[in-house]
């Protein structure tokens, strides 16, 4: 190798080590900005609760506002994945904004959303800027939005590991360059450090005590990891539920929200309760705890599923949380495993099942809650992977390999017999 090549490749790796630099702060940054934020809405609307009636009107705004200058931007998560496996036009810079307002209104009049899809979006918008400043071609945008999806993720749960891991794991099918592993776990980690800069910080949660491994043992985390793979199921199902239930039934999309916000304001006072709304983390920590009644994951189910399919903004991964937390919570009444384990386990498992990334979530649950509990964790996110069904949170998410293959025969089977 010549003096002339040597240089070009340090060339290009600075290059790219200065754009995740770049974007590790910028992410990070606005995550940072927009958790603060968002704690902030979420303790005024605690001790405003009248907000809550408002929400048609919150609603409203939101949708206006994605009718007359977010067209473009709308699809949210799913534009960022069509973007890698086809790629059209830089993502604008305005989906950051957007959706940044949007899931602060959300948040502040009641809706049950969560946060992830806010800042990954952010990531993925201030990512992809770099496209026109670098002058980059299609394959290194594909680099890009990897970047902006593991910086907006590591940022905004402080789990650097499984942020970078999630990134390459989310897009694993649609064909990933090897320069974007690296690149991503150092995006990731930047992003990570940048939050922890502004003294931003993030909930905390343990699982004090592990059984040992045993026939018993291991008979119960599949047990109940089958069950949280169900509630993957039905979490995305019920989503994509609404989302067509509300465009089929009102053609006018700002209308949606606003009647979506109607009925939410009117369930959320006939239950009494504000349990289910928002992102919940108070519920999500109690549950490590105390045992939560047998309908509560089938509750934010509901209310995530209508907000969210009425068109409000914000992701669905700390809701998924809230369902597997309390749902393995609940099965602590029933199930001779501890309850700190079994909701942790929840906890990771059902967004295992519903976003098919059974390695970052494995990951992402030893960040959390020790390496300790790996072993457990793993085997949880793997069997509510497989036992969630072909249909995730995100239609534009390509699904292939062993559990692709298995539903398909599945398929066709029940096909024959009809």
């Amino acid at each position: 190798m010549n003096l002339e090549n040597v240089k070009k490749i340090m060339l290009v790796t600075l290059k790219w080590i200065f754009i995740c630099v770049l974007t590790g702060i910028f992410s990070g940054s606005a995550s940072a900005f927009f958790l603060v934020a968002l704690d902030w809405v979420t303790q005024y609307r605690e001790h405003n609760n009248w907000m809550i009636w408002l929400l048609p009107i919150g609603g409203l705004i939101i949708g206006l506002l994605y009718y007359y200058w977010g067209k473009s931007v709308v699809k949210g998560n799913n534009l960022l994945l069509e973007e890698y496996e086809n790629p059209q036009k830089t993502i604008p810079l305005k989906m950051a904004p957007l959706v940044l307002f949007g899931t602060l209104i959300t948040h502040l009049f009641g809706g049950s959303a969560g946060r992830e899809g806010t800042a990954v979006q952010m990531g993925g918008a201030i990512a992809d800027q770099f496209t026109r400043i670098f002058k980059l071609d299609n394959t290194d945008r594909k680099t890009l939005i990897i970047l902006g999806i593991s910086a907006g993720f590591a940022s905004v749960f402080g789990t650097p590991l499984a942020g970078a891991l999630f990134a390459l794991e989310v897009l694993y099918f649609s064909k990933i360059s090897y320069k974007s592993i690296p690149l991503s776990f150092l995006t990731a980690y930047i992003a990570y450090f940048t939050v922890e800069f502004w003294h931003v910080k993030h909930t905390h949660y343990s699982i004090p005590i592990l059984p040992e491994m045993s026939f018993t043992t291991l008979f119960w985390i599949i047990s109940v990891s089958v069950l949280f793979g169900l509630a993957a199921m039905l979490f995305s199902r019920s989503t994509h539920f609404w989302s067509h239930l509300f465009s089929k039934n009102i053609t006018f999309p700002p209308l949606r929200p606003f009647v979506g916000g109607i009925i939410l304001a009117l369930a959320i006072y006939g239950i009494g309760t504000t349990k289910y709304i928002g992102l919940g983390i108070p519920a999500i920590v109690d549950s490590f705890s105390n045992p939560n009644a047998s309908y509560d994951f089938i509750l934010k189910i509901l209310f995530t599923g209508f907000t969210l399919g009425a068109g409000f903004k914000g992701g669905e991964v700390t809701p998924l949380f809230f369902v597997g937390a309390t749902l393995g919570s609940a099965l602590s009444i029933v199930v001779p495993l501890p309850i700190a384990l079994l909701a942790g386990m929840g906890f990771v498992a059902v967004f295992s099942g519903a976003t098919h990334t059974p390695l970052a979530c494995t990951v992402m649950g030893m960040e959390l809650f020790g390496i300790e509990s790996g072993i457990f964790i793993g085997i949880a996110c793997a069997i509510a992977y497989f036992s969630s069904g072909s249909v995730g949170i995100y239609n534009a998410q390509i699904v292939k390999g062993a559990k692709y293959h298995l539903y398909q025969k599945l398929r066709r089977k029940n096909m024959e017999l009809l």
